[in-house]
């Protein structure tokens, strides 16, 4: 059975930091696509980081790259989402997603097989 399981969301201040981790069972990590979408309250779900399989390239949502980085540990199956100097739009709840076919568009739900239920990130003094 294919699972993703996010977790390491909570409650943090303004400029912490928090890594987020999404652990995979019941496929093979290296051969997948994972990427992290977010969506805060009221909004549309939000591409945030894509790691491609393949040794392929990784993505960052343009508002983010300088603060969030992406990183995966096959031994682990494990992809972690390090999130730094969080503001309060940051808030949402955090998916992971995995694609056994690299996505031609990176942020496009529909190219994603599988889905996590989400973690809870808030930020806030």
């Amino acid at each position: 059975e294919v699972q993703l399981q996010a977790y390491g969301g909570g409650l943090v201040q303004p400029g912490g930091s928090l890594r987020l981790s999404c652990a995979v069972s019941g496929f093979t990590l290296d051969a997948y696509a994972i990427t992290w979408f977010r969506q805060a309250p009221g909004k549309e779900r939000e591409g945030v980081s894509s790691n491609y399989s393949g040794h392929g390239p990784t993505f960052y949502s343009e508002v983010l790259k300088d603060r969030f980085y992406i990183s995966r540990d096959s031994a682990k199956n494990t992809v972690y989402l390090q999130m730094n100097s969080l503001k309060p739009q940051d808030t949402a709840v955090y998916y992971c997603a995995a694609a056994r076919q690299n996505p031609r568009l990176v942020w496009a739900t529909n190219e994603y097989d599988y889905w996590g239920k989400g973690t809870l990130v808030t930020v806030s003094s």
